[in-house]
């Protein structure tokens, strides 16, 4: 068992007039050799539960074992713990810092005691993995656009091999080819008996992807399912609190004019991969 977590509570502003529960008596379970899926609404908790995760923000009451042994014990190592439980947060831009993405991506290797040789060796084997190669390496990780700056941040987590890999919507702004590229290498880890979490508000890729699925509504734990028993509809229907009708009728527009034409457009990244393939489409006033 890699994560516990146990009657967990966290109150922004606690004793002042400001008190607010961000999370309340949440109960969770991270095995080995899983992929989880985390979802829930916008200010449900998802982001403040993953920062306890590893020791990142500290629990107001209730607690976190790691293998066992609780985090919160005197004397426990959170850095050893930030070295096994690694997490790539939901805007890149907030763990990039150094001077070019090479350096950047050894940043964490470095940390837990390798030789610059060994750091190096990783952060290749990592950028390689998000399919970046030889040519971003001494680029400014701040030059890059939205997608290469997520896979600079992944691959500087990767590099320190965690045992529990949390990511905070890390498709956000990947194609999806990059998409599908992700998903094989946390699919290697799990198959190497690592722990994944991957919050997401893309109910598809959860489902495509996970084991089991836990929702948060409001702070509070819902349940955790299994994937395979599991649709988009159930999933909605337990983020929201109610049943959600998901298709939406949409009236037809009256005389549209169009506005935007787009005709047989292709764009390849500067990694060669096709972006857009040959798409055409119009867009009209009034829908």
């Amino acid at each position: 068992m890699a994560i516990e977590v146990k009657n967990l509570c966290h109150i922004y502003g606690q004793d002042t007039i400001f008190e607010q529960y961000a999370l309340k008596n949440v109960d969770l379970t991270i095995r080995d050799g899983e992929f989880i899926g985390l979802i829930g609404h916008t200010g449900s908790g998802k982001s403040t539960l993953t920062q306890h995760l590893n020791g990142l923000l500290k629990a107001s009451s209730g607690d976190i074992l790691y293998n066992g042994e609780s985090i919160y014990r005197e004397g426990f190592s959170m850095k050893e713990l930030r070295s096994h439980v690694g997490l790539v947060f939901q805007y890149p831009e907030h763990q990039l810092f150094e001077v070019d993405v090479l350096t950047d991506v050894c940043f964490g290797p470095k940390n837990q005691g390798l030789s610059q040789e060994e750091a190096e060796a990783r952060a290749r084997e990592a950028l390689a993995l998000t399919g970046l190669d030889e040519s971003f390496y001494k680029q400014s990780p701040f030059e890059l656009s939205g997608g290469q700056k997520r896979r600079v941040a992944i691959a500087g987590v990767l590099a320190m091999k965690p045992e529990v890999l949390i990511l905070d919507e890390p498709t956000a702004v990947l194609t999806p080819q990059e998409t599908e590229k992700l998903f094989a290498v946390m699919r290697n880890m799990k198959a190497d008996g690592k722990a994944v979490v991957i919050i997401t508000h893309k109910l598809h890729e959860v489902l495509s992807v996970s084991d089991r699925v836990a929702i948060l509504r409001k702070g509070e734990y819902v349940d955790t399912v299994e994937t395979a028993t599991a649709t988009e509809s159930s999933l909605t229907e337990m983020m929201v609190g109610q049943k959600v009708e998901l298709n939406i009728n949409r009236t037809t527009p009256q005389d549209p004019t169009r506005r935007l034409a787009i005709s047989h457009l292709s764009v390849r990244s500067p990694e060669g991969t096709n972006v857009l393939d040959d798409v055409s489409f119009d867009v009209y006033g009034g829908e």
